[in-house]
């Protein structure tokens, strides 16, 4: 049973996504912004990352960038769920450190197909 750490400002967005993966058996922790995400990731250590981009204080790139940069959870996966959906804003992502970039409005299977890529 994987462990997903979701990350979103938006209430509602948070709910969907977590909803979505609780359905698919993941067990699901909350974060509502960047600062948040990397305390939890690194007490709870989750088996991989849902975040969006645009939040405030810290960006869901700015936490990729983080999350990389420390010892403790370089290795997590990171999957970006985002509005922003230019090709430019996917090549952006991945180079920030995600490993799989998901635009929003997406389906309960892409996002769960998303997740299963990194986490199996």
């Amino acid at each position: 049973m994987s462990t997903i750490l979701v990350v979103d400002d938006t209430l509602s967005e948070l709910e969907l996504i977590s909803h979505y993966l609780r359905e698919n058996g993941y067990i699901v922790i909350n974060a509502t912004d960047g600062k948040e995400a990397l305390n939890k990731a690194i007490e709870q250590k989750p088996d991989a990352i849902v975040t969006d981009v645009v939040m405030p204080g810290m960006s869901g790139f700015e936490l990729c960038r983080s999350l990389k940069g420390n010892p403790a959870t370089k290795k997590l996966p990171i999957v970006v769920c985002s509005s922003k959906n230019q090709e430019i804003d996917r090549l952006w992502g991945m180079k920030q450190g995600a490993d799989v970039y998901v635009t929003k409005p997406f389906t309960q299977e892409q996002l769960v197909r998303a997740v299963k890529s990194v986490v199996g």
